[in-house]
């Protein structure tokens, strides 16, 4: 089966220009290019656009996916697998929201009475669902399903008013972490105080806190560049800073 790139954009909803645009970036290049210059396009390229807009519609980057799809050892059936994994568990996110969502309603027009920890369970779900789709893989083979599992348990019994120290923490963090990189000393009072600060904040997530591991987690934050650019937006440089302030904390 061969089809245009009109009867294409037709069938999946996705226009012309982005299909020329993913043509361009090296994503999705047609099966040939007839006489007269029109891209066509054959079946693997029609099963291949349905890949990529699964993993658009997980979020996943273009760049990311271009990676993923040429990779040496993609399996397609095995990427829908995970494809009907992962939205799954967006379904059961959704419907925990809806849910949230319903009981909020019925409590304003008074008809039930729910509790401060019921209406944050929706968000907290969704949390521990963001944090597993980004670094489930890695934290559970770092730290094992139970600690991890046991992590996310705790997170999801916090209360409404640890939720929001929590959330506080986090923004005190970053500013002060922010202040003591303008300073430059990793072991200055500020630098230090900043690494208690992010201990706290930790706490709240693990059932056990040990210094080594709260020196390797941090050591994560520069190894790993998706938790480097998060800090780099604090302050370029400062997963770095940070690191070395927790080594003089962990030491002491």
């Amino acid at each position: 089966m061969s089809i245009s790139i009109s009867k294409l954009a037709k069938l999946s909803g996705v226009s012309t220009r982005t299909l020329r645009y993913y043509d361009e970036i090296g994503l999705l290049t047609p099966e040939r290019i007839s006489r007269n210059g029109y891209r066509v396009y054959g079946q693997k390229q029609i099963d291949l656009l349905q890949q990529i807009m699964f993993y658009r519609e997980l979020g996943v980057v273009l760049e990311e996916i271009k990676k993923i799809i040429y990779a040496d050892d993609y399996e397609p059936l095995s990427a829908l697998q995970k494809h009907l994994t992962d939205l799954q568990s967006k379904k059961d996110q959704i419907v925990c929201l809806i849910k949230t969502v319903e009981q909020t309603i019925a409590a304003a027009k008074g008809e039930i009475i729910m509790t401060n920890k019921e209406k944050f369970s929706g968000f907290k779900a969704k949390l521990v669902e963001d944090n597993e789709k980004k670094f489930g893989q890695e934290i559970r083979e770092k730290y094992g399903d139970g600690q991890v599992d046991a992590s996310n348990a705790k997170l999801m019994g916090l209360s409404a008013v640890q939720y929001d120290h929590v959330e506080s923490l986090s923004r005190e963090i970053n500013g002060s972490l922010k202040r003591a990189f303008d300073q430059g000393d990793p072991s200055s009072e500020l630098a230090q105080k900043t690494c208690a600060l992010h201990k706290e904040w930790i706490c709240y997530f693990w059932s056990e806190y040990s210094k080594e591991a709260h020196l390797g987690l941090v050591q994560t934050y520069v190894d790993d560049p998706r938790f480097r650019a998060y800090y780099d937006a604090v302050a370029k440089g400062s997963a770095g800073f940070l690191y070395q302030a927790m080594k003089i904390y962990c030491q002491e």
